[in-house]
């Protein structure tokens, strides 16, 4: 097991004053059976008083408005979290085959097999599941990590190359996407072929931050957040595949929240009063909760704005994950 402190800052910078501000964020760790979120503390700059409630799929949910007129808003959460490897999925999982005579056990999960707006079910992904099949072993199991290593094959990573919005069509018809499309056309890949699957969104835990014994290391600019997805094997229960990675997932991924797609567990998501235009930068801090004195420590960070002309328009609150 490994214990990590996580700081996670977003700041939303406007280019004239706004009031009115409306947010909700998901950034509190899940705790469940191979996770423990130890601490968490949310803080907004103006101030708020955020209040918190978990939604249907049991991830934290948290409120706060800032009705002042403001220029900047800052939103930190600071987390410490205790992670444990995560049961590997096992040998001689159901068949292929025999997954239509589990009606009763997978259709309890039906909004987690339904198709979305970001993970379309569409004819362009037989291609996928067919070689997915051909390199599984007939295996529930097999088949849907055949499914995550080639969507790793098959796509390359590329910033910019999709948008918060984007479904997997933009993905296929580019040949590129992050992390985000990756874990949406694993989705759809399992879900079509009656597996049911679940979006997580969380981090990504630098492999020299992950090893027993590591130092301080830092992620600056958002590059630990980070999203995947789980797969319900009849019989087994739930195993989690990252297809940005090819494998399945290790002591380096964090959960956050559950859901169907992206739109179900957003970071952070608002909306407010005024013309100005905004422009957002987040910055993510992972370090191992003990240093090797035994001592915590956990540095300021600064998320700094990307150079750049703001847009003319206010587009949503809401960042995506790489």
């Amino acid at each position: 097991m490994n214990r990590y402190r996580l700081q996670h800052v977003t700041l939303f910078e406007y280019d004239g004053p706004v009031s009115e501000s409306y947010n909700e964020v998901r950034l509190r760790p899940r705790q469940d059976e191979t996770q423990s979120c130890l601490s968490f503390r949310l803080s907004t700059d103006p101030s708020s008083r955020p209040s918190a409630h978990v939604d249907p799929f049991g991830n934290w949910v948290h409120r706060f408005n800032v009705l002042a007129e403001h220029r900047r808003l800052r939103v930190a959460a600071d987390s410490v979290v205790l992670v444990q490897t995560p049961p590997a999925i096992p040998a001689g999982t159901r068949r292929l085959a025999d997954l239509d005579l589990l009606d009763e056990e997978i259709d309890q999960y039906y909004d987690l097999l339904a198709p979305t707006a970001y993970a379309p079910h569409l004819a362009e992904l037989a291609g996928l599941m067919q070689e997915a099949g051909e390199r599984s072993d007939g295996s529930a199991g097999s088949y849907a990590l055949a499914a995550a290593t080639l969507i790793y094959e098959r796509f390359r990573y590329e910033k910019g190359a999709t948008h918060v919005q984007s479904s997997i069509r933009d993905a296929l018809s580019t040949g590129a996407g992050v992390c985000q499309d990756f874990a949406h056309l694993l989705l759809a890949v399992l879900r079509m072929r009656h597996l049911p699957a679940r979006y997580v969104s969380g981090y990504l835990v630098p492999r020299r931050t992950a090893e027993p014994g590591a130092s301080v290391e830092e992620v600056i600019g958002g590059q630990a957040s980070h999203a995947w997805a789980e797969v319900y094997l009849p019989g087994a229960g739930w195993f989690g595949l990252d297809p940005t990675l090819g494998r399945p997932v290790c002591l380096q991924h964090v959960r956050v929240a559950y859901g169907r797609d992206y739109g179900d567990v957003a970071p952070v998501r608002g909306v407010y009063k005024g013309h100005a235009g905004q422009r957002l930068s987040v910055d993510v801090q992972v370090r191992p909760a003990l240093d090797h004195e035994g001592c915590e420590h956990l540095a300021q960070t600064n998320a700094g704005p990307p150079r750049g002309p703001l847009p003319e328009e206010p587009p949503q609150q809401q960042q995506q994950q790489q």
